[in-house]
């Protein structure tokens, strides 16, 4: 799996992962690449919508992890 933070923008996650809800729901992404939110305003959280474009949204971007 690889998770790339995109500047001013979401994680990028690809590979094989689990995404779990807070009450330890599996959450089916659907696919092996998703987006998820970093900006809290997404109205799909975890996954973006691209709000943070418009919401103005500033953090710093980076190489994979």
């Amino acid at each position: 799996m690889t998770i790339t933070p995109y500047e001013d923008g979401p994680l990028l996650v690809r590979g094989e992962f689990e995404i779990r809800a807070p009450d330890g729901e599996v959450i089916d992404p659907g696919r092996s690449t998703v987006a998820l939110c970093r900006c809290g305003l997404s109205a799909v959280k975890p996954f973006c919508d691209g709000t943070h474009k418009v919401s103005g949204f500033r953090a710093p971007g980076g190489g994979r992890r």
